[in-house]
This record gives C-alpha cells, sequence and structure tokens, in this order.
C-alpha cells in the first residue's frame, strides 16, 4: 500500500504501555480512525497471567527485546542486560508488576526546571483515572482500568524484616502511593485475582473490537515519512513486506526510551553528524535526540537464612507442586509473587528532606540474578537502589539497518552522589539485617560478604555486580528549553505531525519503578492529543 491519502487519523507506533492506553482513548468516542502497531505478537504465552512467570519471560526472545548495554569502565566493561518488553502490552507483560507513583517532588521537581504543567497537583488526578486500587484510600483511584492489590502472601522472615527495619528506626508505611513514600511495607502490584493485569489486560483487549480500531502485531516500524516539516505516516515491514501508511492528523511514537529515539535517527531527526556517518539524509536537527539517558541501577545483597523455608526450596520439587496446586485452585501462593515482596524507601543521611533510596525484599536468592536462576539453599536477598541518579548516559544508532540494537551507554555510578547513596543505602541494608527481629533467621551474608566494608570496597562491589533494574527514560526529554526533544504538549520541537508519549519524555528519573508514570504521561498524553484535535478542528 502506497498511497497518498490518509489511511488513518492517528497512527501509533508501539504496542507497549503506552501505546495500549493511547488505542483504548483514541478511539472511545469513534470519531477517530486508529491505527496500532506493534513489533512483537500477542500476549498469548500461560506464563503472562501467571506473576511468577516473569522469570521465564525475562530471557525469551519472543517476549523481550533482550537489549544490552555496551561495555563502560564504570562497570567494569561488563556488559549489562536492559530487557525491554515485546508484544501488546509492552514491558508491562514481564516486568516484576510493582506499581510506584513516585514522590510529588519529582514531578514538581520537572515543572520547576521548566516543565510547566507537569507538576503533581498537574499528573496526580491521571494516577487516580488509571488506579483500580482494591484498598482505596485518600487520594487513590478506585475506578481506574488498572487493577492494583497489596502483595498478599505473608512469610515469617518477611514479616521479620519488617520488624528489623523498625528497629533500626524505618516507619512501617502502608501506602508510599499515598503521598508520602517514606518507610517500609508489603509493596503494591499490577494483578487482579492473583493474575498479572498488563496494559493489554486494562486498555486494549476492552479496545481491540472497536471499529475505528486496527492492531496489527508482527509490524517492525522502520522509519517516518516526512513532507517537508510535517510527519505524515511510517513505514513497517511485516511478514517480508515492506507497508507504507499515512496519518491524517498525527504519528504518536510509543516505542520506549531506546527504540523511539532509534527511530528518530533512523528516520533523520537528530545529530546531523551522528547521521550523516551512516549515510542517514537529515530532515530535521535535534542534537538531544537520545541523550539523557538514566536508568535505576541495582545491587543484590544475599544472606543465607535458617528456621524458615525461603523461595530457594518452595520452587522444587513436591513443595513446588503443591504451590502449583494451590494457584490453579485459589490463585494464592507463591506464584502469586513478582520481583519484590517488602519495600523499603529510607533516607541514607537523616538530613535528607525525602528518601532517596529503594528497597526490594525478597525470601530467595540467586545463582544467577540476571538469569533468575535461584539457589538451592534457603536465602533471602534485599535489592538496593537509589531513587534518583544522576548519573546520565545516551542511545544512539550503531547503524542505519533497523534491525540493529543501538548502542546504549547508560554511564552508571559516574557521579559522586550516585556512588554515596548507594553504598550507604547498602550499608544500612547490612544493618537492618543485623538488627535482633532477624537473627533466628540469619545464618550468614553471602554477597558482598563481611570481607566488604570499606566506601571502596563497597563502590567495587556495586561496580562489579550491579545491574540495571530495567527503567530507561529520558531519551526525548521534554522541556521549556531550546534544547529539548519535545514540547511540554510532547510535540517533537520544530517538526509538525508528530509526538512522543513513552517513557522516553521524562526530564528526570522518578522515585521508584517507573511504570505508574508512563501510564500517567499516557493518559495526560491522550487528553493532549484529543484537545488538540478539537482545536484544530474549531480553528
Amino acid at each position: 500500500m502506497n498511497e497518498n491519502r490518509a489511511d488513518y487519523d492517528f497512527i501509533i507506533a508501539g504496542g507497549g504501555t503506552a501505546g495500549c492506553i493511547l488505542a483504548n482513548r483514541l478511539t472511545a468516542d469513534g470519531k477517530y480512525r486508529v491505527l496500532l502497531l506493534e513489533a512483537g505478537n500477542d500476549a498469548n504465552s500461560m506464563w503472562i497471567s501467571i506473576p511468577a512467570g516473569f522469570s521465564k519471560l525475562l530471557t525469551n526472545p519472543v517476549f523481550n527485546w533482550r537489549f544490552q548495554t555496551e561495555p563502560e569502565p564504570n562497570t567494569h566493561d561488563r556488559v549489562i542486560s536492559v530487557p525491554r518488553g515485546k508484544g501488546l502490552g509492552g514491558s508491562t507483560l514481564i516486568n516484576g508488576m510493582i506499581y510506584v507513583r513516585g514522590q510529588p517532588q519529582d514531578y514538581d521537581g520537572w515543572a520547576a526546571a521548566g516543565a510547566h504543567g507537569w507538576a503533581f497537583k498537574d499528573v496526580e488526578k491521571y494516577f487516580i483515572k488509571l488506579e483500580n486500587y482494591e484498598k482505596g484510600g485518600a487520594g487513590r483511584g478506585t475506578q481506574g482500568p488498572m487493577h492494583l492489590e497489596e502483595v498478599k502472601e505473608r512469610f515469617p522472615v518477611s514479616d521479620a524484616f519488617l520488624e528489623a527495619a523498625r528497629e533500626d528506626g524505618h516507619p512501617l508505611n502502608s501506602d508510599y502511593n499515598s503521598g508520602d513514600q517514606e518507610g517500609v511495607g508489603y509493596y503494591q502490584v499490577l494483578q487482579h485475582r492473583g493474575q498479572r493485569w498488563s496494559a493489554f489486560n486494562g486498555y486494549l483487549k476492552p479496545a481491540v473490537s472497536r471499529s475505528n480500531l486496527q492492531v496489527i502485531s508482527g509490524a517492525h516500524v522502520e522509519r517516518l515519512i516526512f513532507e517537508g516539516k510535517r510527519c505524515v505516516g511510517l513505514v513497517y515491514r511485516r511478514a517480508g513486506q515492506t507497508i507504507e501508511v499515512r496519518a491524517g492528523r498525527e504519528t504518536l511514537l510509543c516505542l520506549g526510551s531506546i527504540q523511539t529515539p532509534q527511530l528518530l535517527e533512523l528516520s533523520g531527526v537528530g545529530n546531523p553528524d551522528l547521521l550523516k556517518s551512516y549515510g542517514i539524509n537529515v530532515v530535521h536537527s535535534l542534537p538531544a535526540v537520545g541523550e539523557n539517558y538514566i536508568d535505576h541501577f541495582a545491587t543484590r545483597m544475599n544472606w543465607r537464612v535458617k528456621n524458615t523455608v525461603t523461595l530457594n526450596e518452595m520452587s522444587r520439587g513436591w513443595r513446588l507442586a503443591q504451590q502449583v496446586a494451590r494457584y490453579y485452585t485459589r490463585r494464592k501462593g507463591i506464584l502469586t509473587l513478582g520481583t519484590g515482596l517488602v519495600h523499603g524507601f529510607i533516607k541514607t543521611n537523616p538530613q535528607l528532606a525525602r528518601p532517596d533510596v529503594q528497597y526490594f525484599f525478597v525470601h530467595a536468592s540467586y545463582a544467577n540474578a540476571a538469569e533468575r536462576i535461584l539457589d538451592h539453599a534457603p536465602g533471602m536477598t534485599i535489592g538496593v537502589a537509589q531513587l534518583r541518579p544522576q548519573s546520565v548516559g545516551a542511545i544512539h544508532i550503531k547503524s542505519p539497518d533497523p534491525m540493529t540494537p543501538p548502542a546504549i551507554r547508560p554511564n552508571f555510578l559516574s557521579t559522586g552522589v550516585d556512588c554515596e547513596s548507594l553504598v550507604r543505602g547498602m550499608q544500612i541494608a547490612r544493618r537492618i539485617v543485623e538488627q535482633p527481629a532477624l537473627r533466628p533467621y540469619v545464618d550468614n551474608e553471602m554477597s558482598p560478604g563481611k570481607t566488604v566494608d570499606t566506601f571502596d570496597q563497597w563502590l567495587d562491589f556495586a561496580r562489579h555486580n550491579g545491574q540495571t533494574i530495567y527503567h530507561p527514560i529520558g531519551t526525548c526529554r521534554m522541556g521549556s528549553d531550546p534544547d529539548a526533544v519535545t514540547d511540554l504538549r510532547l510535540r517533537v520541537n520544530g517538526l509538525s505531525g508528530l509526538r512522543v508519549i513513552d517513557a522516553s519524555v521524562m526530564p528526570a528519573m522518578v522515585s521508584g519503578n517507573t511504570q505508574g508514570a508512563v501510564m500517567m504521561i499516557a493518559e495526560k498524553g491522550a487528553d493532549m492529543v484529543l484537545e488538540d484535535a478539537v482545536s484544530e478542528m474549531r480553528g
């Protein structure tokens, strides 16, 4: 198909979290014809609905792009995995399901830095709009499309961790999404009746039968089509065929922080010198495309435990058979668990105004954390992540071939603030484990081990062992300054007919897991698209 007419009003590139939300909201009133393109396939694996199935999907190339970082000296030239969801629902198909809004100050910081209209008072209503939180509470949504539950399983060692944290001076917090994040408690997860609840479940599935929505999976978008400075559509490849489609109103990029800048650069939008070096004609100079890459970097500390049964043993043999039966008869047990059981949002320095480190406690330990392979003997893990890293990297194409993954250079642990915060967070985690409440359960510290004690030793442990926790943002940063890639309504600066609505527009990292913030951005972005369409019709 190669036609000059508009095939659709809106074309959405990317069927992940943001793409599913936009597909639903833009087709709700029946006014607009919408095409949603997704390179992956339908969410048809049995492991997707089972929360614990994330460990089967995290390394599966059918549902995961399996990106990797370039070797960098700050992390001892290791290649670090950067999973990204592939399929209708995107990363909500394979992630740990943890839901965190972030801190109100995060969004106020965006606004203070020039992203006016994105302060917490401006975005809170969108969190409420998307949430269907079973426990409710002040300022929480209970009617939205995304089901939220507090982790329901309780174990002696996880309760002991909460008590140990309290003994160390950290408050219990039953709702870290209520505006005050500080403290420890059980995580809130995107689940419904013991099953994963993805963006596909909440948004796309209810909309997919609408006559004004067409969804095409297995469609890899290769480049955008421009007429002058206006984007009029795109070209995608499916089943060996190259197909061109055109949008009468806008093309909306929802490919995420890795593939959205990649597509822009492949289409001639970016740093002219870089584009020319790969033989790509420059459509529009926008040097900040692919810059401002930020991600959460985490270490995992492990302990051998005693006097209790952990996931390591429960996931094998007769105990696993027992748990499988429990899940399929009652939707309970360890198969309802994702990547985090107990949360901690703590201040590593009492003088700080708000928490700067996040903990992920689970009564399991990994023989191979990157591949999610559990130990055989009983263990527990505390993941430690700095909430608002200052280390900034970049992502850029390394080939004009759309099928070649881009070069990801996170530049982890390149600032003193990041190093100090992470080290203090690990030290405090060790101190919590040494409190009386956990003594009956702790045998010994396996990783990093008590021989690691000085600041330099802690930092070296982090550089050798830390991993991303899969929250890349910022590569198409929005702002009101001339260097921003997108404006405050998420339109690509200097171009028309083109918006970016995904994690890449975030100016700075939010304090916690990013999927909640991405959903908020998509909800607000959908409103903006619809508002501007009405204004254009009137004007």
